[in-house]
């Protein structure tokens, strides 16, 4: 795992949970800011205990991690030496980082043609937003999901998670058990550990695949939808209601059954 914060991390979690054993990479303390330490900046985010964020702790349980300053050639090499061993690599950095430490598909598909890389990023590895730095919360706006939730009229509102970030992993963690059968099914001669591949996941398009009718209504209908409170605009009863007692209720009766 080659990854900070959310995604890439998250995803790999999701597979150590699984049974895989994971090599984090995280960065050294950086001499010109001692006072943020080193490791991922999620170690330092939210409540600590004992100096880590308990978020952290969840988060890279079943991981054993390394320091390592990727911008040094010596550090690049032992990545190289790790990818040798490895089934999957996850990485979330901007596009072209990789790259320009020698660390790109190409490069590390040679070491390995079994390989199988996880790219998460703001907008994909292509397109003329690529290059645009990209969090979780920018994608829900940009791939709909602020628009349509909170109240009419009002702000919109976030998740109270880090839902842009999740579903961009869930989408990378399902690529990744389709590329381990694809590369079962394609051991061959020529491949005797099978064909891997680069699965490239943009965070604001995982948001976008999740948007029910957003897209066919409008295309269908020029219906725009908006925000709608607690609400499922065309089924009902299906809202929170408001009981006697000042709590809510929430009723699903979604079928007419």
């Amino acid at each position: 795992e080659l990854g900070t914060l959310l995604a890439g991390p998250l995803g790999a979690e999701s597979l150590a949970c699984l049974g895989a054993e994971v090599n984090k990479v995280e960065a050294p303390p950086d001499p010109t800011r001692p006072q943020a330490g080193g490791g991922d900046p999620l170690r330092k985010w939210r409540l600590l205990k004992d100096g880590t964020s308990v978020w952290w702790q969840v988060q890279s349980r079943n991981k054993r991690s390394v320091a390592l300053d990727l911008k040094q050639i010596e550090a690049q090499d032992i990545v190289r030496k790790l990818i040798l061993e490895a089934d999957v690599l996850i990485e979330n950095f901007r596009p072209g980082a990789m790259e320009g430490w020698g660390l790109g598909p190409d490069e590390l598909l040679a070491l390995n043609p079994g390989l199988i890389m996880l790219r998460i990023s703001g907008y994909g590895q292509t397109g003329p937003y690529r290059d645009r730095p990209g969090f979780g919360v920018v994608a829900e706006a940009m791939g709909g999901l602020r628009h349509l939730t909170g109240e009419p009229g009002r702000v919109p509102v976030r998740v109270g998670v880090s839902i842009g970030d999740t579903l961009a992993s869930l989408h990378g963690v399902i690529g990744i058990l389709m590329a381990l059968q694809h590369r079962q099914a394609s051991v061959s001669p020529q491949a005797p550990k099978g064909r891997g591949q680069v699965i490239d996941v943009a965070l604001y398009e995982a948001v976008f695949n999740c948007m029910e009718s957003l897209l066919p209504e409008f295309s269908a209908f020029g219906a725009v939808r908006g925000p709608a409170g607690s609400a499922l605009p065309g089924i009902a009863p299906t809202n929170a209601y408001l009981c006697h007692d000042g709590g809510y209720a929430i009723i699903a009766g979604n079928g007419d059954s």
